[in-house]
């Protein structure tokens, strides 16, 4: 989802109507572009805008995603949100 007026941003996954952004922070141990100086910069400014404008914005590693963890995260999130 494209969530910034000026920015090409995207968010991996969003829920518009929640303003709920999930975001997977891939290469975290083999030095991918989230871990590395400039990656990292951009993605604090991305992140950064995304708050600024409304959106929770969730990040999860790729072992979080393969362990489960991510999942039970989320489908929490939405239980408790739906409840409200």
């Amino acid at each position: 989802h494209k969530f910034h007026p000026t920015r090409k941003w995207r968010f991996d996954f969003a829920h518009v109507a929640t303003k709920t952004a999930i975001e997977i922070e891939g290469g975290t141990w083999s030095g991918g572009r989230h871990t590395r100086g400039s990656g990292y910069s951009k993605d604090c400014e991305k992140y950064n805008e995304a708050t600024a404008l409304g959106w929770k914005v969730y990040r999860f590693t790729s072992s979080m995603i393969k362990s489960g963890v991510a999942i039970l995260f989320v489908s929490k999130l939405l239980n408790e949100e739906s409840t409200n």
